[in-house]
């Protein structure tokens, strides 16, 4: 069972990786819209596929990554869930 401590600690960690992911996301967006706006100002042909996809792709699937372990992933669910698995077991045995 986890004390009040360690889930506090528990919830900052996590409020801490949204607050990244948050971060990560600005950082995203304004970068790559100034790659889209380079890429609109000096690109004269604009025939096809503009190179700011690439960048915006690749880091698009970091982000992605970054996004599922900030709200979709409790990094210590599973550990908790084995925890309180093995304590139940031992009630079981009578220990």
């Amino acid at each position: 069972m986890e004390t009040n401590q360690q889930r506090d600690q528990r919830l900052w960690r996590i409020a801490k990786s949204r607050a990244q992911f948050r971060t990560h996301l600005m950082t995203y967006l304004i970068i790559n819209g100034f790659l889209w706006v380079i890429w609109l100002l000096t690109d004269d042909s604009h025939n096809g596929i503009p190179w700011p996809v690439w960048p915006m792709a690749g880091w698009g699937l970091g982000l992605a990554f970054a996004y599922y372990n900030a709200f979709h992933k409790d990094p210590f669910g599973d550990a908790t869930r084995e925890y309180e698995k093995l304590q139940q077991e031992k009630q079981q045995r009578g220990e």
